[in-house]
């Protein structure tokens, strides 16, 4: 008894996880409680930056009051009706991501590895009933250092070992190609190819930026040999990089794009599959479903998550702040980087050496980041982050590379 009266309550917290939970995470020691905005505070009272933002699904910040109305008006009325049913807040949802993103179809999911999933099955049947690709040898493809989710057949075409190890046989039909590389690209296609699936920008990489023109020429390609073009936007959309999606830096219009995280603000598992009626119109009564997927709950909370997007300019924030964030932190000089690089509020600081002990320090400086890749820093606050705010972080960042 007398141990357990000395250790911290975090430390408790971190023992009974450690004891009853699977290890399938490597956290930062920190033990959440509560947040607001850009800020977190643990179980002791220690007040954090987030500076991760769970991987872009909090770009409207820790517990947006609009969201959290949103909420809890929803859950007082209907959660769940299944999609036996129809509710309400469905096609308001699936009418207002048109008028935002002229697709003329949604297929709404929870989170997005099943918006991924939703995607590869969407092109291949594209590939069997429209292109008329032979059954079951329908090919689509990535690229190297992809991320696209953890399900067994999205494992089973990452380059990445350790997310492979154990967990064959994995699914075939797909080809790897390595990223922001064209003529790899055009070589690959064939008659049976139904699609290419690609981040614009690849986050879990370590924050990895196409050459200019790439989504442009990939698009081009894809179109000339009657491929789908599907645009994996979950963490790179929503006004992460500082436009709504990050292939329109490019000015380039994919078949699909799967979006999710940012798509309800953090409150609550919603993802979505935008694409046309020739894509998504593919799928029939029973081909293809989700309990949960466009419950009533989800898109309430997703519907006014846009809504803070776009009504509070965070698209517009992103851009300027992320421009400023990064000119800040290139200034820092430090013998540890490599690289900077990054677009709106999503920049990665490439170090020469492994990147978590640097993670460390700045969480006892209370800024929250996570290393991706092994050896990159990933930033990734909210987007409503202030300039004085991103100042105080710099400071922090600049402290440990100097170390």
């Amino acid at each position: 008894m007398q141990a357990t009266e000395t250790r911290t309550l975090s430390q408790q917290f971190i023992d009974l996880e450690e004891q009853y939970g699977a290890h399938n995470y490597h956290p930062l020691d920190v033990v959440i409680e509560r947040a607001e905005g850009v800020w977190v505070y643990d179980v002791d009272g220690n007040a954090y930056m987030d500076c991760l933002a769970s991987y872009s699904a909090l770009n409207q910040g820790h517990c947006h009051p609009r969201i959290l109305a949103a909420l809890i008006e929803q859950a007082s009325k209907v959660t769940l009706t299944s999609r036996a049913f129809r509710n309400d807040q469905l096609p308001r949802l699936c009418k207002e991501l048109h008028d935002l993103t002229g697709y003329e179809m949604v297929l709404p999911m929870n989170s997005g590895a099943e918006a991924v999933e939703t995607a590869i099955k969407a092109a291949r049947k594209w590939g069997y009933k429209i292109k008329r690709i032979p059954d079951d040898a329908a090919e689509i493809i990535v690229c190297a250092n992809n991320f696209h989710g953890r399900t067994t057949t999205i494992v089973g075409f990452s380059t990445d070992e350790h997310y492979r190890d154990g967990f064959g046989p994995f699914t075939s039909g797909f080809k790897v190609i390595p990223f922001s590389d064209v003529k790899a690209l055009r070589d690959a296609i064939n008659m049976n190819t139904c699609a290419f699936l690609v981040e614009p920008i690849q986050g879990e990489a370590g924050i990895m930026i196409a050459l200019d023109g790439y989504l442009k020429q990939a698009a081009e390609i894809c179109r000339e040999n009657n491929v789908l073009f599907i645009a994996d936007e979950i963490q790179a959309g929503l006004g992460r990089t500082g436009k709504l999606f990050a292939h329109q830096h490019e000015d380039v219009r994919p078949d699909l794009v799967i979006i999710g995280k940012a798509l309800s603000g953090g409150f609550y598992p919603v993802s979505a599959v935008l694409g046309s009626k020739e894509v998504l119109g593919v799928f029939r009564a029973g081909d293809h479903g989700s309990t949960f997927g466009g419950n009533p709950l989800g898109c309430a909370v997703a519907r006014t998550a846009l809504r803070v997007l776009i009504e509070d300019k965070l698209v517009e924030r992103s851009a300027a702040l992320g421009h400023y964030f990064l000119r800040k932190l290139q200034e820092i000089k430090s013998s540890h980087v490599r690289q900077i690089r990054g677009r709106g509020l999503w920049i990665g600081i490439e170090l020469h050496e492994a990147a978590r002990p640097f993670c460390e320090k700045l969480k006892d400086l209370g800024l929250l980041c996570k290393e991706t890749h092994d050896t990159v820093i990933r930033i990734a606050p909210p987007l409503i982050i202030t300039r004085e705010e991103i100042d105080w972080a710099v400071q922090r960042i600049a402290r440990v590379l100097a170390d």
